[in-house]
């Protein structure tokens, strides 16, 4: 199963390379820039994670319905959540900058 969505998945990158050029790519290049732009999506989400964390440290808890350590892990698991979401959905121009320093470095 895994094999065909790989197969699938090569197919319509080599198809998408084709139709934006107008020429075939090599998809070993494809392959590279798509993981290029997953390295720079998971350091957004990392970034942005950092910046919720920071923003809620200051957020008291109420002892009567929460609070404890159980309610800091999940609000830190929830921000990473958080993060990821926004990364995902074109999160803050980070992502977007690093893949372009990503595939400079690539050319040197």
């Amino acid at each position: 199963m895994t094999n065909l969505v790989n197969q699938t998945n090569t197919t319509l990158l080599q198809a998408q390379a084709t139709a934006n050029n107008g020429k075939s790519v090599n998809i070993s290049n494809v392959h590279t820039d798509k993981k290029a732009m997953e390295a720079a999506q998971q350091f957004e989400a990392f970034f942005v994670s950092q910046i919720l964390n920071n923003m809620s440290a200051g957020i008291e808890t109420d002892d009567t319905f929460g609070g404890g350590e159980s309610e800091k892990i999940f609000r830190s698991m929830l921000n990473d959540e958080y993060a990821k979401s926004m990364s995902k959905i074109g999160g803050i121009g980070v992502a977007d900058s690093v893949y372009r320093e990503i595939l400079k470095m690539q050319e040197i």
